[in-house]
């Protein structure tokens, strides 16, 4: 009985606002979906829904010239005259009449071809008339899932927030976002207020619908689509697409629409599919219906997407400006069915707004006071385009649910079922959970917490962590211990640590660990326990030389300023040195006997160390420098974007003092620049370069030197950029001054899409260069060429790369192997 009285209201308050309302179809009766539906002339508009039904907000009664427009459509205006309220409108859309006349084609050229160069030349003249604009944004996400498993690798996948029906099929997420957006063309800078958030069954409503994210420009070279895409339009189109003029037809004004179809040279490059839509003699954008693969955007589990753009004449500005589009989406994947839609509306343009130097800043985004908690009639009087049934009942569901699953009961339900300890346990990992209370205890397991080395041998570690969620806004606190153990030494090395943390917006943080540990000699790690367990166990391959700490440690880091991050920390040491007492692998020993010894400097020297076991205090202090940083400033949070445009720059001063042997006290500085600059079509560029300086030269334990990261693996699992490909792991090292500089550009598909045949494959082309200088040696340097993307159907995951070292005139080269999964 509640619930009906509820659906009753809701259905009472969508009349009361209904000014002009309707459902829009096509000749079939089905109904059409983003249909934009404005009066003539202006931007009072709205979007159908998924179901074809509208609502359109006017002022007072009178005359109005209704009209619809979607792409695919004609065009319909209806003249109205309104008396009373609400008014109801249903209309029939009948699909476009596209015409080819018969025209003469030359053997140089085609229409379509023509067209296309009229729109670049004339894409600055265009976009110049709304260079400057504010407008209102409404934006919907939706994601449905279909035979959704009850299970997944084990794990219980639950109810999916409560929107299931028998099938185990429904709406797993609906989110709308109404926001006032702020856009300047010179210098390019986006600012967006929202004023309500809103998200099926969630207490915080905050909805991750951004405008900037749903501004796919095709004017631009490259389209931000999930991955940089070529536009059809960008000033290399006809390097990419061929175009095939359809047909054309006449808008409600008699302008003369050309529809192009793009036909892409490769299909393995970064281009759409579809159709894009063209005003004769404007030579402007009228539409877009164009799709992408998953493997194209590099979202390998998204089988395709499917975007639709509406564009709606200004005569204020004499502009074709963007009005509505939404995009599909499907995933089939790991068992998991989903399909879903994004759907935008833009509305109350002003092509002339007073901007003033305080406009746009580096927040990008913020909300207004209580966006999140705006009630069902404040909803119901600012959505553009009404919810369908399917969406209301969600909403009605979740919501009420919401406050029965944070109740106790419920909770402790739920965590009865999580809690429940298998025989897998052990080995996989635990958590005891409670949800109510806002903590939770976690048991690590074998798995992955095993390794093998010369040291040790096979040695494990298990441990507990304990975590409390103090509050919603980022306060926190979490505490564990862990213990190593080590069956070749028989000896366990206990540690422990605790971190508090204070809110989402600085992110101040405090630590304080202790115990006993092992170290690797380079404190950068160039070797994972994971890579050297298999190439010790299967090669006889030894690259992991470690020594022992035993230590206690307190550190700090905040966000002081924007884009200003400060960390520090205090340590104080015992360090001893470590010897192989362990020689066993899988291959054989004659094969490569016996393994080399656990000294870095001298690998023959099993019986001496590379230090002398002393103790040591050493403090950090350090800053890290994001430019001009980017960020989203939401209710309780605050992300950073950064800005691709600037470099970060990090320095650090380390000061070692307190040695058992004062010859150990020393200061260095070090500094760390890098950067990723997208170039568009053309692929990314990302550089790296690190420099460090000692103030006085001295004979310091062996860790404390700059070193070089380097890499004698083959396979390589975890490639990082500042790495060298064939430069032996310990074998560059200084106490005086050093710099290293790594530079990769991946082109994509901007110069194999060009090669008949190797176009085919769809690798990516990728070149790289690094050099490393010490004081104390010769240059050394690294070039690569290689290719990226390599694998099957949509899984591509491999990067081969071809590099060629030199030093002192030594030359050496080979083969790397990579996982790139991005």
């Amino acid at each position: 009985m509640k619930k009906s009285v509820i659906i009753l209201l809701l259905c009472f308050v969508f009349t009361v606002n209904a000014q002009i309302k309707g459902t829009a179809t096509d000749k079939e009766g089905a109904p059409l979906s983003s249909v934009s539906v404005y009066l003539n002339n202006t931007f009072t508009g709205t979007t159908t829904n998924d179901n074809g039904d509208y609502i359109l907000d006017i002022k007072k009664p009178g005359k109005y010239a209704v009209v619809f427009q979607i792409i695919g459509f004609t065009t319909l205006k209806k003249e109205v005259n309104i008396t009373s309220f609400p008014f109801e409108l249903d209309i029939v859309l009948e699909e476009e009449n596209v015409q080819l006349k018969e025209i003469v084609i030359s053997t140089k050229d085609n229409p379509a071809n023509r067209i296309i160069r009229n729109v670049i030349a004339n894409k600055d003249k265009n976009t110049d008339k709304y260079s400057n604009y504010t407008a209102k944004f409404y934006s919907r996400g939706l994601y449905k899932i279909k035979d959704a498993p009850e299970k997944f690798l084990g794990q219980n996948m639950g109810d999916f927030g409560g929107g299931l029906d028998s099938t185990r099929s429904g709406i797993v997420y609906l989110s709308e976002t109404v926001s006032e957006i702020s856009f300047q063309k010179k210098s390019k800078k986006f600012k967006e207020k929202i004023i309500a958030s809103k998200v099926s069954g969630r207490d915080n409503g905050i909805s991750f619908n951004r405008a900037e994210d749903a501004n796919i420009n095709f004017y631009e070279n490259s389209v931000e689509f999930g991955n940089d895409l070529i536009s059809p339009i960008s000033a290399d189109a006809f390097t990419y697409y061929k175009f095939k003029l359809e047909g054309s037809f006449y808008d409600k004004n008699g302008k003369l629409i050309n529809k192009i179809k793009l036909i892409p040279k490769r299909k393995n490059d970064r281009v759409f599919n579809g159709f894009l839509y063209i005003v004769e003699d404007d030579w402007a954008l009228y539409g877009a219906d164009v799709s992408v693969t998953g493997a194209q955007v590099n979202i390998p589990i998204v089988d395709a997407l499917h975007l639709k753009q509406n564009y709606n004449y200004s005569v204020e500005n004499d502009a074709w400006v963007l009005i509505s589009q939404s995009i599909d989406f499907k995933v089939d994947a790991f068992g998991f069915k989903f399909d879903g839609r994004f759907s935008a509306a833009y509305s109350a343009y002003n092509f002339s707004p007073n901007f003033s130097k305080n406009t746009f800043s580096n927040e990008v985004l913020s909300f207004e006071q209580n966006a999140t908690k705006k009630d069902t009639v404040f909803w119901n009087k600012l959505r553009p385009v009404p919810l369908t049934k399917e969406e209301v009942k969600d909403y009605l569901i979740k919501d009420s649910i919401k406050l029965v699953r944070k109740s106790k009961i419920y909770l402790d339900s739920i965590n009865k079922k999580q809690n429940k300890l298998n025989l897998l346990s052990p080995i996989t990992g635990y958590t005891y959970r409670n949800s109510f209370e806002k903590w939770s205890l976690f048991f690590n397991g074998l798995l992955g917490n095993s390794n093998f080395n010369t040291v040790q041998g096979v040695n494990t570690t298990l441990g507990f962590n304990y975590f409390k969620r103090l509050n919603d806004k980022g306060e926190r606190w979490n505490s564990g211990v862990k213990a190593n153990y080590s069956f070749s030494e028989k000896r366990i090395r206990p540690t422990f640590f605790f971190t508090k943390k204070w809110n989402y917006i600085s992110r101040p943080q405090i630590g304080v660990s202790g115990g006993v540990t092992t170290a690797q000699f380079n404190d950068r790690e160039p070797i994972s326990a994971l890579d050297n367990t298999i190439r010790s166990l299967y090669l006889r391959d030894n690259y992991f030389k470690i020594y022992e700490k035993e230590f206690a440690k307190i550190t700090y880091s905040e966000e002081i300023k924007n884009g200003i991050f400060f960390s520090t920390s205090l340590e104080y040491a015992n360090r001893k040195p470590l010897f192989n007492i362990n020689n066993y692998s899988f291959a054989r020993q004659s094969k490569n006997a016996p393994y080399t010894s656990n000294n870095p400097l001298d690998q023959a020297d099993y019986e001496n160390a590379a230090f002398t076991a002393h103790k040591i205090a050493t403090l950090n202090i350090g800053a890290t420098f994001i430019f001009n940083q980017k960020y989203l400033s939401y209710p309780d949070r605050k992300f950073n974007m950064g800005n691709d445009k600037y470099p970060s720059l990090t320095v650090n001063y380390r000061k070692n003092f307190g040695a058992s042997n004062t010859a150990l006290n020393s200061d260095l500085f070090t500094a760390n620049l890098r950067q990723g600059i997208s170039t568009g079509n053309y692929g990314d560029l990302t550089y790296n370069a690190r420099g460090g300086l000692f103030l006085k030269k001295k004979d310091i334990a062996f860790m404390d030197n700059l070193q070089a990261n380097g890499n004698q693996l083959t396979f390589v699992m975890d490639y990082q950029l500042n790495s060298f490909g064939l430069l032996d792991y310990y074998k560059f090292y200084t106490n005086d001054k050093y710099a290293e500089a790594h530079i990769e550009h991946n082109f994509r598909g901007a110069i194999l899409s060009k090669i008949p045949l190797l176009n085919k494959l769809n690798f990516h082309f990728v070149v790289g260069s690094k050099a490393l200088f010490m004081s104390d040696k010769n240059p050394y340097t690294e070039y690569s060429v290689g290719l990226g993307n390599i694998g099957f159907d949509k899984w591509r995951f491999l990067r081969i790369d071809y590099v060629k070292s030199n030093h002192a005139g030594i030359k050496n080269d080979g083969f790397l192997f990579r996982l790139s999964l991005f």
